[in-house]
């Protein structure tokens, strides 16, 4: 059974899906700690729930992020994770933390990538008028919020949105890919190689494997 380290920040919605999705079989693997930069974070409450491991480190206790991201490495490699899993995780990372996971370190954004890549997705989404929206699945490298899209699902945007309406239809949606996009992972069905991301032997196109 594979090893899951999941990195949250804030609320850990999408961990508590991929919490549920171990628990009922449909990702065979276990979550064998959770990690936060944010020591009030919910999304560690949660863990303590499930009975998972909880840590939290405070950039404050590191000189720069390049050693806080080394002890990082250093507690999360005490549990061997075969995938690393980001959770509304909302630290950059450094290149030698992207380069130690290559190939097995996952991302959720709220965009359909490559549009709106960083942060405010959902009111960019409005303020532009766009009337489709959504979310990806990636896998991580050094360009932040850009590596090879593995998984896409799109919403509507409706004319009298607000961004709350948008992030509940966005999460809803979260909460059904990426549990999927683990699953595969942990199958073996799933590998970053070439620069993009592979399903079942076959080269994903640059927005992904689309989510119906």
């Amino acid at each position: 059974m594979k090893r899951l380290v999941v990195l949250v920040s804030g609320q850990g919605s999408n961990l508590q899906a991929i919490l549920d999705a171990c628990q009922q079989g449909r990702i065979n693997g276990s979550v064998a700690a959770v990690f936060s930069n944010k020591s009030e974070a919910f999304g560690l409450e949660r863990a303590r729930e499930a009975g998972v491991p909880a840590h939290a480190l405070t950039a404050s206790q590191f000189a720069d992020r390049e050693a806080f991201d080394r002890q990082l490495m250093l507690e999360m490699d005490a549990y061997a994770p075969d995938l690393v899993v980001l959770a509304g995780y909302m630290r950059i990372l450094s290149p030698a933390f992207v380069q130690h996971y290559a190939g097995r370190m996952l991302n959720i954004h709220p965009s359909l990538l490559p549009k709106y890549p960083g942060l405010h997705t959902h009111r960019q989404a409005i303020e532009n008028g766009d009337e489709e929206h959504g979310t990806s699945v990636h896998f991580v490298t050094e360009q932040l919020d850009g590596g090879p899209v593995i998984l896409q699902a799109k919403v509507p945007v409706f004319a009298d949105d607000t961004v709350d309406d948008v992030t509940a239809r966005v999460q809803n949606q979260e909460h059904a890919i990426y549990p999927l996009v683990v699953s595969w992972f942990v199958e073996g069905r799933l590998a970053m190689k070439d620069e993009a991301a592979w399903l079942d032997g076959g080269k994903l196109p640059p927005e992904g494997h689309a989510y119906d």
